[in-house]
């Protein structure tokens, strides 16, 4: 058995920052919750493979972990868990009945958990899968079908690749299901092109690329002109969020709704890319045309979401839950890397010892793309050309 350094978040941490703010979570300090540990590995079993980390994506369930917003995860894990969903490593080692992987591959992490009859997650791995341990470590032991090689050829540099692991699942699930539900109402022939909204963050911005990529109209709400700049390119329309004070009352939602309706000559979105609850979700059901869908993934700020149903039922608008994709969808989507999916990278790349920080500015919102950190300073020949 061999150990390394891991992130780790326990329920005593969490608990001893809740009480330091008296629970207002507003006030609390991530950086005095996420702390590097030392965790042991686990030895390679015949179906696993080891790697050494190389780099990875801060994720937001981070936040919902270290605050215990929406329920205590560690605390319900037994009191400590290692996050961390999403990764890019280096093959050093394969058990016996592997044969997919081999040493000195470079691999990418899924983060399904306990699939479902259908191939979806139950669970997420590292975060509400039992004995899951993540990948925010400098090493990691994993099930072979927890990984799929990098695709180094895809045009995309290093930090790009490692963004993608768990957004681009995510986005390209939540598209191909809101195309579906959108289709199932209104085929082809009574509309070929839609008005596609998206708030905020990295799984928004690769849904509006694949949206822009099919040929429909893209539009990114988003408060960080270097994210709406960087979209641009990929002739999205940029929405300034601040200009609607983040949604912070009736009025700024209702001014929204005018915009919108400028935007797309009185129609409205006929897909939003969503959080489903907060402030974006009475903007989006807002903005959201007849016969809309509002389609969300994660559980940010909130598990509950309330909304007149009256008058969703009357624009017919669908709301539609998601969570993560299947095996065969990971592929899929790992397979518009470079082509459709072009991330947004911070301008600071994040050592190691810096991922607490890089979790508080970004839930500060205050980064210009998705955070990366890189774990090894030594890197293999076979990505050295990949490194800005």
């Amino acid at each position: 058995m061999s150990s390394c350094r891991a992130y780790a978040i326990t329920a005593d941490a969490v608990a001893n920052e809740r009480a330091r703010v008296n629970d207002d979570l507003s006030q609390m300090d991530i950086t005095n919750v996420i702390a590097l540990d030392t965790l042991d590995l686990a030895d390679v079993g015949p179906n696993d493979v080891k790697f050494r980390t190389l780099a990875f994506s801060a994720e937001h369930n981070l936040t919902h972990a270290a605050t215990a917003d929406t329920v205590n995860i560690a605390e319900l894990r037994g009191g400590k868990i290692y996050p961390g969903n999403s990764a890019l490593g280096e093959v050093t080692e394969v058990g016996g009945n592997v044969s997919k992987f081999k040493v000195g591959d470079i691999v990418i992490t899924h983060c399904n958990g306990d699939p479902d009859p259908y191939g979806y997650p139950l669970r997420i791995w590292a975060y509400d899968q039992p004995d899951s341990i993540g990948w925010y470590a400098e090493e990691c032991v994993v099930g072979d079908w927890q990984l799929v090689h990098a695709p180094l050829d895809c045009g995309l540099n290093l930090w790009e690749i490692a963004a993608l692991p768990l957004r681009a699942p995510t986005a390209y699930h939540m598209w191909r299901r809101a195309e579906g539900i959108l289709r199932v109402k209104l085929p082809d022939e009574q509309l070929s092109t839609f008005n596609v909204l998206g708030f905020g963050g990295g799984v928004s911005e690769l849904f509006l690329m694949l949206a822009a990529h099919r040929g429909h109209k893209a539009y990114f709400c988003s408060g960080s002109p270097e994210r709406r700049e960087a979209m641009e390119k990929f002739g999205v329309i940029g929405i300034d969020q601040k200009q609607y004070n983040r949604f912070a009352d009736r009025s700024d939602i209702k001014a929204f709704g005018k915009e919108v309706k400028r935007l797309t000559n009185g129609i409205g979105m006929h897909i939003v890319c969503d959080l489903m609850r907060g402030p974006c979700f009475d903007a989006g059901i807002t903005a959201a045309s007849r016969q809309g869908v509002n389609v969300s993934a994660g559980w940010q700020l909130s598990r509950d979401c309330t909304y007149n149903s009256a008058g969703a039922s009357a624009k017919q608008i669908t709301l539609d839950h998601t969570h993560y994709e299947t095996p065969t969808g990971i592929d899929a989507a790992t397979s518009l890397y470079g082509s459709v999916f072009k991330p947004t990278i911070h301008n600071e790349i994040y050592a190691f010892e810096d991922l607490p920080r890089a979790v508080v500015e970004m839930d500060q919102a205050i980064q210009t793309g998705i955070p990366i950190v890189r774990v090894a300073e030594d890197m293999p020949a076979a990505v050295q050309s990949l490194i800005p």
